[in-house]
């Protein structure tokens, strides 16, 4: 069973973080989880450019070190660079000890003060730990473009079909993901449909 929007109660074991912008007006907020990768971020780069949007791109502390060059131009391009931890651990089945590392050694490489856990997996403790310093980000919108068997064009129809004010939209940046095939499609959509794109609304964002 896919869930493209996280459990009601997540924002109850999680107070502090934010899955959606608090706000009324009809601003979205574009992720790309998993990258750097020379074939994807160049890619994604030019369409946004094309488009004049900032993002959000919460890097793997790995191919952040591998690819310094493409974490230059994330931030020369005016997007956020955001930690997604160093080795993609999964929350649920890592000791809080290991885990705090891990984000930690990310930080060098992505960010020190945005943080995305890896499969949204986060068990209290790290949760209760991690946010004295970072502030956490969810999502709202997970359209699954990161797995093949689900099709781009599915992942376009949830996109179009369930974003709303304040929808922070995960995608990936990396070879498996989808969503090079459609991401310009669903900006046209989007700003059609009166929607306009800002990342950096998360930095100064309360719960929601």
């Amino acid at each position: 069973m896919r869930f493209f929007r996280p459990c009601f109660i997540a924002g109850w074991l999680y107070p502090d973080a934010i899955f959606r912008i608090r706000t009324v007006e009809k601003l979205l907020c574009l992720t790309f989880d998993d990258g750097p990768h020379p074939d994807s971020t160049p890619q994604l780069l030019d369409i946004l450019d094309k488009h004049d949007i900032k993002t959000l791109f919460f890097c793997d502390g790995r191919a952040a070190e591998k690819y310094p060059g493409l974490i230059n131009q994330i931030k020369t391009r005016g997007h956020l660079a955001g930690n997604h931890g160093y080795n993609h651990l999964n929350g649920w089945i890592t000791s809080l000890k290991r885990y705090v590392a891990d984000v930690s050694n990310a930080e060098p490489y992505t960010s020190t003060d945005l943080f995305r856990p890896p499969y949204g997996r986060l068990r209290f403790n790290q949760y209760r730990k991690l946010k004295k310093k970072y502030k956490i980000v969810f999502w709202d919108i997970m359209p699954y473009d990161f797995d093949p068997s689900f099709g781009s064009e599915n992942s376009l129809r949830i996109l179009k079909n369930k974003i709303r004010p304040g929808s922070i939209i995960v995608l990936h940046d990396n070879q498996r993901s989808e969503s090079r095939e459609y991401i310009e499609e669903f900006i046209l959509f989007a700003k059609e449909e009166g929607y306009r794109f800002d990342s950096s609304i998360i930095c100064c964002s309360t719960p929601c």
